[in-house]
C-alpha cells in the first residue's frame, strides 16, 4: 500500500500577505494585473512565474475572491498612505533645501547653466 504525499501548498501566507509559494510575489501583485486586464499569459510572463504558478494563483484568486479582494484593498489603502507620508516629508525637505542660501562653488554652475538655457531659448 502507498501512502498518499502530502501536497505542498501553492499558496502560502507570509509577513507580505498571500504569496505564491517560492516566491517572493504576492497575490496583491498578481491583483494588479487582473485589475488592469491583463490575460494570464502575459500575467505570468510580466512575474515570472510558470503555468502551475500562474494557474493556482489565479485558482486561489477565484476561490477566495472575498478574502483576497478584501486584504487586496487593504494593500492599496496602505500604499496611498505611506506615498502621502513620503510626499509630504519630501516637500519639507526640499523645501529646506531650497531655502538654503546656494554654495560658492555652485554659482558658477548657475550662471552657466542660465547662459545655456538663454541661448536655446533664444534659437527657437
Amino acid at each position: 500500500m502507498v501512502a498518499a504525499s502530502k501536497q505542498e501548498p501553492k499558496i502560502i501566507r507570509t509577513e507580505r500577505g498571500l504569496t505564491i509559494a517560492g516566491t517572493r510575489i504576492t497575490l496583491y501583485d498578481v491583483m494588479d494585473y487582473l485589475k488592469a486586464q491583463y490575460p494570464p499569459k502575459l500575467i505570468r510572463e510580466k512575474l515570472g512565474l510558470n503555468d502551475e504558478q500562474i494557474n493556482s494563483a489565479l485558482a486561489y484568486i477565484e476561490t477566495h475572491q472575498t478574502e483576497v479582494e478584501a486584504e487586496y484593498q487593504e494593500c492599496l489603502q496602505t500604499a496611498v498612505e505611506i506615498r502621502q507620508y513620503w510626499e509630504e516629508r519630501n516637500r519639507e525637505h526640499f523645501a529646506k533645501i531650497s531655502a538654503m542660501p546656494p554654495k560658492s562653488d555652485q554659482e558658477a554652475l548657475r550662471a552657466k547653466l542660465q547662459a545655456w538655457k538663454a541661448r536655446i531659448e533664444a534659437q527657437s
